[in-house]
C-alpha cells in the first residue's frame, strides 16, 4: 500500500535509516463498518497509556455486546463508568452515537470528504479534537498526508530524532520535509521509539 511513500522517503536522511530497521510501514485503511468502532476506541485512548485504553475498550465491548451507536445510546451511563470509561467519556461516547443516530455525523460518508472536512465534522463531536481526528484520517481511513504534532509519541520521536525539544509548530514545520506522505512518516517516527 505505501511502496511508492517508502520509495520517496528512503531518500530522506532521517528516514531511510528507519525503513532499513522497521521494514514496510503497518498502517491500513479500515472497512466502513469499524468507522465507529475505531471513534469509541479514540475517544477510550485519549491520555491513557495504550494498555490502560484496551483494556478498558475491552470491556466496553464486553458490557455492550455488539459495538453500534444504538448499543451504546441504550447502555446505562453508570454501567459505561464501570468499564473505566471516566465521566467526561461516557458523555463523549454517547454524544458521538447520537449524531449518528440523528444523522448530524453521516460517518460512513467520512471516506469521501477532504482531510479537512474530516477533522471539521469529527471535531464537532463532543470529546473529539484535532488528535483524534488525525489518528482516525491516518488509521482508518489510511490518509497519506497527515502528521499529527500534538501526538506525544510524533514529539518524542522527533526529539529523540533531532536531538531538539520541539514546539508544536516547529515539529509541524519538522515535518513538511515528508509531505505528501507524512503519515508514513510518522509510522516510522514512532517505530524510533521501539515501544
Amino acid at each position: 500500500m505505501w511502496e511508492e511513500a517508502e520509495k520517496n522517503l528512503s531518500k530522506n536522511k532521517i528516514i531511510a535509516p528507519l525503513i532499513k530497521k522497521y521494514g514496510p510501514c503497518k498502517i491500513k485503511a479500515r472497512p466502513k463498518k469499524n468507522y465507529f468502532v475505531d471513534l469509541v476506541d479514540a475517544i477510550t485512548g485519549q491520555q491513557l497509556s495504550g494498555k490502560a485504553a484496551a483494556t478498558i475498550f475491552g470491556r466496553v465491548k464486553k458490557e455492550v455486546g455488539s459495538l453500534t451507536p444504538e448499543n451504546i445510546l441504550e447502555t446505562k451511563d453508570e454501567r459505561l463508568r464501570a468499564c473505566g470509561l471516566s465521566w467526561a467519556k461516557v458523555k463523549y461516547v454517547k454524544d458521538l452515537s447520537a449524531r449518528i443516530m440523528n444523522n448530524e455525523l453521516r460517518i460512513k460518508y467520512l471516506k469521501k470528504l477532504s482531510d479537512e472536512e474530516v477533522i471539521k465534522e469529527l471535531v464537532a463531536v463532543k470529546g473529539i479534537g484535532p488528535w483524534t481526528a488525525d489518528m482516525f484520517l491516518m488509521f482508518t481511513l489510511g490518509r497519506p498526508d497527515i502528521f499529527p504534532v500534538l501526538d506525544l509519541g510524533i514529539k518524542n520521536g522527533v526529539k529523540k530524532l533531532t536531538k531538539k525539544a520541539l514546539k508544536p509548530k516547529e515539529i509541524a514545520e519538522f515535518g513538511k520535509q515528508f509531505a505528501p506522505y507524512r503519515t508514513v512518516a510518522s509510522w516510522y517516527i514512532w517505530a524510533a521509539l521501539d515501544n
